[in-house]
């Protein structure tokens, strides 16, 4: 049984066959692929053209009276948390004490 050897080096002697159908295939690859990138690049330069959208003055206005209402909100409600904390530590001194002059007697 004989192996034969093939041919790792390219040079001018190299011969390349392709069929018509594959060279098609390149070919409409190739153009495919050159389409898409000027159709990108033309798009990339409209979008840089294009004015950028203006915060009116009356919608700047709203979003900060949604922000300020917000922060005033928590802020009610970490004084109302810690009211509640203060009587909930109040009344675990209260439960201390009690609970010592009942284990005294």
């Amino acid at each position: 049984m004989k192996i034969k050897k093939v041919a790792t080096e390219i040079n001018q002697g190299t011969k390349l066959t392709l069929d018509l159908k594959t060279i098609g295939l390149i070919v409409a690859f190739t153009i495919s692929l050159a389409t898409t990138y000027f159709t990108l690049q033309a798009q990339i330069k409209q979008a840089m053209e294009l004015p950028k959208p203006e915060v009116s003055e009356i919608e700047f206005d709203y979003k900060d009276k949604l922000v300020r209402s917000t922060i005033e909100q928590t802020q009610a409600d970490v004084t109302s948390i810690k009211e509640d904390i203060k009587e909930i530590k109040e009344s675990l001194n209260k439960m201390d004490e009690r609970l010592y002059e009942i284990s005294k007697n």
